[in-house]
């Protein structure tokens, strides 16, 4: 139904509003990024959230190695950057609307995870205004074609509460093959300089799969993610799913595309496989 259609409140700004355009500029995207090869079933991604204009590139390295793949189970997580709220917010109805069509959510799925604690529920008011997840799907329409997918929004990201979801999205998967995006910008509003230094403790940590270690340093400022905890889950669900082998594809900032070094915001994208 209509109403349980989440709207797009970013189409025409962060991306562009008009479908074609928009299709081009994520072939384009896709087609400057170096074909790539994984040697194993990829479960997870951590992807940037600004943006297209400047984060897009750095996105469509992870969004290529996924072209054309099938997976049973498509689950994105995103940080919420403008309600307050405890716990973890799904959203399980209808679907979520961009300009090239209705994505619609897997509501068995979500309601199975949505079981598994009491810490997730559904509150719609996250899921309004919220970007984080939205400006992944285009990516995902241009490179799967038809998907269905669970929209997840956290509004705290503490150990615990990334342990529970990742606990609760890998019993409610089961078998199924299954594909993890978080979405995480890196450090907000430094040099150039002082970015990559933070940025560059923030990876060590994600290509050791080292969920505690990022999540500390996070929590004491030796780093930077606004999607911290779902880049956390998603490395927790890949291993719980056997993955074993994590690979940084893309990392760049603002500054490496408006060329202004002064105040810049850090990208990347990494994928996890088994």
């Amino acid at each position: 139904m209509d109403k349980d259609i989440r709207k797009s409140v970013i189409a025409g700004t962060w991306y562009p509003g008009n479908p074609r355009i928009l299709r081009t500029d994520i072939e384009n995207f896709l087609h400057d990024t170096p074909d790539r090869k994984i040697d194993g079933e990829i479960t997870g991604l951590i992807v940037p959230h600004a943006g297209y204009v400047y984060s897009g590139q750095v996105a469509a390295h992870a969004y290529k190695i996924i072209k054309g793949e099938l997976f049973d189970a498509l689950i994105v997580i995103g940080p919420s950057h403008r309600t307050f709220f405890h716990g973890i917010s799904l959203y399980n109805r209808g679907g979520y609307e961009t300009p090239l069509g209705v994505v619609p959510v897997d509501i068995t799925l979500a309601n199975d995870i949505m079981a598994q604690s009491e810490m997730i529920s559904h509150m719609p008011a996250a899921h309004v205004e919220e970007h984080s997840l939205e400006i992944q799907l285009p990516f995902l329409q241009v490179s799967l074609g038809d998907f269905q997918f669970v929209p997840v929004i956290m509004g705290e990201q503490d150990y615990q509460t990334c342990k529970t979801l990742a606990e609760s999205i890998f019993r409610a998967v089961g078998d199924r093959k299954v594909l993890i995006v978080g979405s995480s910008d890196l450090s907000h509003f430094h040099t150039y300089e002082q970015a990559v230094k933070l940025d560059s403790v923030a990876l060590e940590h994600i290509v050791k799969m080292d969920a505690r270690g990022l999540i500390k340093d996070l929590e004491n400022n030796v780093c930077e993610a606004c999607g911290g905890g779902p880049a956390v889950v998603t490395m927790m669900v890949s291993e719980k799913l056997g993955a074993k082998s994590v690979k940084i594809l893309k990392y760049a900032n603002s500054g490496d595309v408006t060329g202004d070094r002064r105040s810049v915001v850090g990208y990347a994208s990494v994928v996890f496989y088994q």
